[in-house]
């Protein structure tokens, strides 16, 4: 038992889930059980409130289903059918078919799958980085979530965290953009509430009238992926009728001139066309947004994901410097303020490990990879997944099923539950909890520090990831101090603490009181560019972007043991539009077969996959279903809860159907997270997504897909 476990009392926890909320969480502790967990009342982000996906978080501590010990398969691949082992056997097995995989095949045919299971530094995203960059497996590029939009946004004003959410009070304008807060971003909704109280409008930008665009003051429905098309007519509205803050325009821009001739092009009329949104709503929606200073834009991550997504990016992020939006709190684009955060990537990376010129393969094309789809080098034979479950979450799946099906590919799964992919394991690793873990955590939606104290033994034989990455480096023998390092040495190398950002921010100080902001203004005073001083390369905003010589670069962040940026082909220094792949007029022969677009947001319930195996989540969530406008609905026959066939030429996916005016005609919406087991046909929404990439930063195409939808 460490020093932090208490057997009765309260214990500072930390919300672990891919979530820019990032919770203080307070655990109840009797006799060395958990018995409630709640939001810190003290926080002033959390404000004592917890979400639906974690209110009731010791139900998932204390599942039954919790995978507790090492197991073995004993069955075919799939059937879930496994033994119980010890850590020993485990550990050797592994480490015997990892140097016998290396041995014939070399290094690179085990690839390891990882992303954010869990949000920690410790036991997050880089874990087993090191781990894998000295074995010389194959790196693993991370882009599923984020990467186009932050190279774009850094491609523009550089690494900063921008606006501070609490500081959105002060907004009198607020552009939610593709964000459905209010199941996405909860605690952020009390901001924007009060800013409505003072006088601010609300507006959301969004296909679908979702959660937040119904209580908005308005709602501007447009074309999947038609994003780009919008922003940059706001941007030629504002430039020709004389709405910028020239001022700011001509001290803390670069290239205007340029931007301006760029966006001649864009007229309100001329993206009419594109988005559907009549021209004058355009004009009105960027006079309004230019007027009301300071106005703020918050972008949600499905921004991204279809083919222009990383251009849309950099056109909304030009908007606030036209209108001069950075001069006062509550005023620019927030984005994800991790930025703000000197988190010492390096020390959970290492990326000094790895072999120059090791083969990268994106976990986004790993159904393709496990099918023999490889840019060189040996086949796939072993494979690792922790923090992740592809099966749900990667597209191809038809592939990635046959593909793990494989009886010449070793598969290893650390998890807390028997989910799809760990079904189709040979060895099951049992992961903790994060009331079973410490941990320290960052935050990309809100300037806290958090520490998660342990709270309760772990239960079973669970180990947490630092623990599993240190067996399994002793097992093979590595003997760099580093795979030895404990999670207190780890927690002390976390951040870099001499930093400002850092400043009266200690360890210790972090253990006592739970959380601490970040050494920066408050939110009343946080304007960080008022006059300029952005982290680019000009320390400007760049409409003309220097650092689009380096190419479609990935932010190294989201690249397993890298620390470069990937340099390509040089790509356009100027925003501009880039339709759909999927659409009317880019394919008008796929259209014909398929004329529905299909959107896969986020589930208000579940936490990408997480908690879709819990029995009051799915009651939540519901059954899985295929949203249709009621037109529609009618045009192919289909009524409320008809089992129907969702379908292109990757594959299908079988739910029940639902009408629903909030979705705009020619469009379904099926939200993600939903288990592949408890489906009706077997198949998943991941069934049908493309495998191309968006126009940067390697990011997902998942709302650039087409569809027909039939009764079954």
């Amino acid at each position: 038992m460490t020093a932090t476990i208490e057997n009765t009392g309260a214990v500072r926890a930390a919300c672990p889930q891919d979530c820019p909320d990032t919770c203080a969480m307070l655990v109840t502790v009797e006799d060395g059980k958990a018995t409630a967990v709640r939001g810190d009342p003290d926080h002033p982000y959390t404000a004592g409130g917890l979400c639906v996906k974690v209110n009731n978080y010791l139900d998932r501590v204390y599942d039954p289903g919790r995978v507790l010990f090492p197991l073995r398969r004993t069955g075919p691949k799939g059937s879930g059918r496994f033994e119980r082992i010890t850590w020993d056997e485990a550990v050797d097995e592994i480490a015997t078919r990892f140097r016998a995989i290396a041995d014939e095949h070399g290094p690179e045919a085990i690839m390891p799958v990882s992303y954010l299971g869990t949000q920690g530094i410790l036991n997050g995203l880089n874990v087993g980085d090191p781990f894998f960059a000295k074995l010389g497996a194959t790196v693993a590029e991370r882009t599923y979530c984020d990467s186009g939009s932050c190279t774009a946004y850094a491609m523009t004003i550089g690494d900063t965290a921008g606006v501070d959410p609490e500081s959105l009070v002060h907004s009198r304008f607020i552009l939610i953009w593709a964000c459905n807060v209010m199941s996405t971003n909860l605690h952020l909704w009390p901001y924007i509430t009060e800013a409505r109280k003072r006088g601010a409008k609300v507006v959301v930008v969004d296909p679908v009238r979702t959660r937040t665009a119904a209580a908005a003051d308005q709602h501007i429905a447009l074309r999947p992926g038609t994003d780009g098309a919008l922003a940059l007519a706001m941007a030629h509205v504002i430039i020709a009728e004389g709405l910028t803050d020239q001022a700011y325009v001509d001290n803390y821009t670069a290239g205007f001139p340029e931007f301006a001739e760029r966006v001649e092009q864009y007229t309100p009329e001329w993206a009419e066309g594109e988005t559907g949104v009549p021209a004058d709503v355009i004009r009105t929606l960027a006079r309004e947004y230019a007027g009301a200073q300071p106005s703020v834009i918050r972008i949600g991550v499905a921004i991204e994901r279809h083919a222009g997504g990383g251009q849309t990016v950099r056109a909304l992020s030009c908007l606030p410097g036209l209108v001069g939006a950075w001069r006062k709190p509550g005023g620019g684009i927030l984005q994800l303020p991790l930025w703000a955060f000197p988190v010492n990537w390096g020390a959970f990376m290492h990326p000094e490990l790895l072999t120059p010129g090791t083969r990268v393969v994106n976990q986004y094309l790993l159904g393709g990879a496990l099918a023999g789809d490889l840019p060189a080098g040996p086949p796939i034979k072993g494979l690792m997944v922790y923090n992740s479950n592809p099966l749900v979450t990667c597209p191809d799946q038809e592939r990635l099923v046959e593909g793990l099906r494989r009886e010449d590919l070793f598969t290893v799964v650390s998890e807390q539950f028997m989910t799809d992919t760990a079904e189709y394991a040979d060895i099951v690793l049992p992961a903790t909890t994060q009331l079973e873990q410490d941990d320290i955590m960052f935050s990309w939606g809100h300037l806290y520090v958090t520490y998660n104290h342990q709270a309760i033994e772990p239960l079973g034989e669970a180990v947490p990831n630092t623990e599993m990455f240190r067996r399994l480096a002793a097992r093979m023998g590595f003997d760099n101090p580093l795979f030895r390092r404990t999670d207190a040495e780890m927690i002390a190398e976390a951040f870099d603490w001499s930093h400002p950002h850092m400043e009266g921010i200690t360890v210790e100080s972090l253990k006592e009181q739970g959380w601490q902001r970040l050494n920066v203004p408050s939110p009343d005073e946080y304007a960080p560019h008022a006059e300029g001083g952005f982290p680019t390369a000009s320390g400007k905003v760049e409409l003309l972007s220097s650092a689009a010589a380096g190419g479609n670069f990935v932010v190294p962040l989201f690249r397993q043991g890298s620390n470069d940026h990937q340099p390509g082909q040089p790509v356009d220094p100027l925003p501009h539009y880039i339709p759909p792949r999927e659409s009317a007029a880019a394919d008008p022969e796929l259209f014909a077969r398929y004329p529905l677009n299909l959107l896969t947001p986020k589930s208000h319930a579940y936490l990408n996959s997480s908690f879709a195996n819990h029995d009051f989540h799915r009651r939540v969530g519901r059954e899985q279903a295929a949203r249709l406008h009621p037109d529609d609905a009618a045009a192919r026959g289909i009524s409320p809860g008809d089992p129907v066939r969702v379908f292109n030429d990757r594959g299908e996916f079988t739910v029940v159907a639902e009408t629903d005016d909030a979705v705009p005609r020619g469009v379904v919406v099926s939200s993600m997270g939903g288990w592949r087991k408890h489906s009706k046909a077997g198949a998943t929404l991941a069934a049908v997504n493309p495998t191309v990439f968006g126009d940067l930063g390697n990011a997902p195409t998942f709302s650039d897909t087409l569809v027909e939808v039939e009764i079954v």
